[in-house]
């Protein structure tokens, strides 16, 4: 394990030693908001019509209310985990408890679709301060670099498993509720932290943090809301040019944001970060480990659907399935590196592991769920072994009074890794659909499977044929995928085999 020698610095980090049961109750308490955090990704999928049919908003409000969560949160991550080394971790996660579950009240009563974004709104404030302040009050209270593995491991998995719940509990709760449930649930878990929150949490914060730099956070969000903008528009609307300008203005504006890190006196993201042993890599594996993971998500969940012909709520509850191996990945993962194989080694081997899983996706045909849903919880395993020990890495190497930025980077770079991987393997699949969807074919039925489906009755076959050319596109894609991934083992055992493991 990595650790950085500046970490004697911050006043705040409890000295070297092993953490206790309060310490392991308090992570317990912080699993809850990460848990709803992560789930609101995917808690409107069920949603939706109900939505439709009770506030009726135009199309265009429609995406927003699914959408903007996710931009929100995207945009304002580097600026909360900033804040949080500032003006204290706890302080801010308190914070953004109340904010979230404000928020989640106004969401589950809004009368018109204006209110209901601007509740999403105001959720996404709240996750992008709960998200980082986690990451960095886990990194405070295990100094021990052994049971900090097991909490990162921990919290690892309940991320990736509350984007799965997340559906299906919106799935449950608006077949027996009306659709302002979904936002409900939240606020039991926010109280419990902040009754608990103030007794078990310790404070913590950058002793010496400087001038909080605002210039950046303008820059920050012209950096990335533009780039995930795109990229979430090109699966389903194509390489269009407003999506391809959106993604260049948004680089454009990280390259100044970059460069103001580089000279300014505080910056909001130091550049010491990067010289910690492994930082770099750990960041830049990261995001391509979420690559991997949502350009998956994005075919097997229409193929469940769409192909399969199971409902929304079936095709959630199949997909189920996968997260059972998921929970023994990253502690697999912790236990070998511990045990003294080099993290080097387990990352190729996670690698390995997620581009074998989208190998098997590349064999399945139209008939194929069970080949379908071992892809998936092969895939999903490798990627949970990769995150943990990228996350446990970047975070052993940054100095603790940075904490927050770490995090924040990390969870940042995670952001751009799905919205990318959504973009190519997406594109890839849909060029393959349209190359093999008949000439002869409707309009709709050549952009979408669903387009497809929708006039299927009006042209004899042209289901199947739809369902086919889906089918080869996402092998296509999975193709892709693996050859991504297995270039992803190379690099990581070339970049971390030299940094020293403990």
């Amino acid at each position: 394990m990595t650790h950085s020698t500046t970490n004697s610095t911050s006043t705040t980090t409890p000295p070297p030693g092993r953490a206790g049961r309060r310490e392991w109750t308090a992570l317990g308490v912080l699993m809850l908001p990460l848990l709803l955090v992560s789930m609101d990704v995917s808690v409107l999928y069920f949603a939706i019509p109900a939505i439709n049919a009770d506030l009726e908003p135009s199309g265009t409000q429609q995406l927003w209310i699914f959408d903007i969560y996710a931009f929100v949160l995207a945009g304002l991550l580097m600026t909360m985990g900033s804040l949080g080394d500032h003006i204290g971790r706890r302080r801010l996660l308190l914070a953004g408890a109340t904010a979230f579950g404000a928020a989640s009240l106004l969401a589950a009563y809004a009368d018109s679709a204006e209110t209901l974004i601007a509740a999403r709104a105001l959720l996404g404030v709240g996750g992008a301060t709960l998200m980082p302040s986690t990451m960095a009050l886990i990194r405070t209270m295990f100094s021990d670099p052994a049971q900090r593995a097991k909490a990162i491991g921990l919290w690892s998995g309940v991320m990736t498993a509350g984007v799965a719940l997340g559906s299906v509990m919106s799935g449950i709760l608006v077949e027996y509720f009306w659709w302002g449930s979904v936002f409900l649930v939240n606020l039991p878990a926010m109280a419990l932290l902040l009754v608990l929150g103030p007794v078990l949490l310790p404070e913590s914060k950058d002793p010496d943090p400087g001038r909080f730099d605002w210039p950046s956070v303008p820059l920050s969000m012209a950096a990335v809301l533009p780039v995930v903008y795109g990229l979430k528009e090109i699966p389903s609307e194509g390489w269009h040019p407003q999506y391809v300008v959106s993604i260049t203005v948004g680089l454009l504006f990280a390259t100044l944001f970059v460069h103001r890190q580089r000279t300014a006196a505080h910056p909001m993201i130091s550049p010491a970060l990067f010289r910690g042993p492994g930082f770099g890599p750990a960041v830049v594996l990261n995001l391509v480990s979420s690559f991997g993971m949502m350009g998956s998500a994005l075919f097997t969940t229409q193929y469940l659907q769409s192909v399969l012909g199971r409902s929304a709520l079936e095709a959630a509850l199949w997909a189920l399935l996968p997260s059972v191996p998921i929970g023994m990945a990253a502690p697999l993962a912790t236990a070998l590196v511990h045990k003294g194989v080099h993290r080097a080694h387990v990352v190729t081997s996670g690698f390995a592991i997620a581009a074998t899983g989208y190998a098997l996706l590349a064999l399945a045909g139209t008939d194929s769920m069970w080949l379908v849903l071992t892809a998936c919880g092969v895939l999903a395993s490798g990627i949970v072994m990769v995150i943990s020990q990228m996350t446990d890495l970047a975070m052993g190497a940054a100095p603790a009074e940075r904490a927050g930025s770490a995090s924040s980077l990390l969870e940042t770079g995670a952001e751009f890794g799905g919205a990318l991987g959504m973009a190519v393997l997406g594109s890839i699949g849909t060029a393959i659909y349209r190359h093999e969807i008949p000439s002869s074919a409707p309009a709709p039925a050549r952009e979408t499977l669903g387009g497809a489906l929708a006039v299927a009755d009006r042209v004899p076959g042209l289901a199947t044929a739809a369902r086919e050319a889906f089918t080869s596109g996402m092998q296509g894609a999975a193709i892709a995928g693996a050859v991504l991934l297995t270039g992803a083992a190379v690099a990581a055992t070339v970049t971390l085999r030299r940094i020293r493991v403990k």
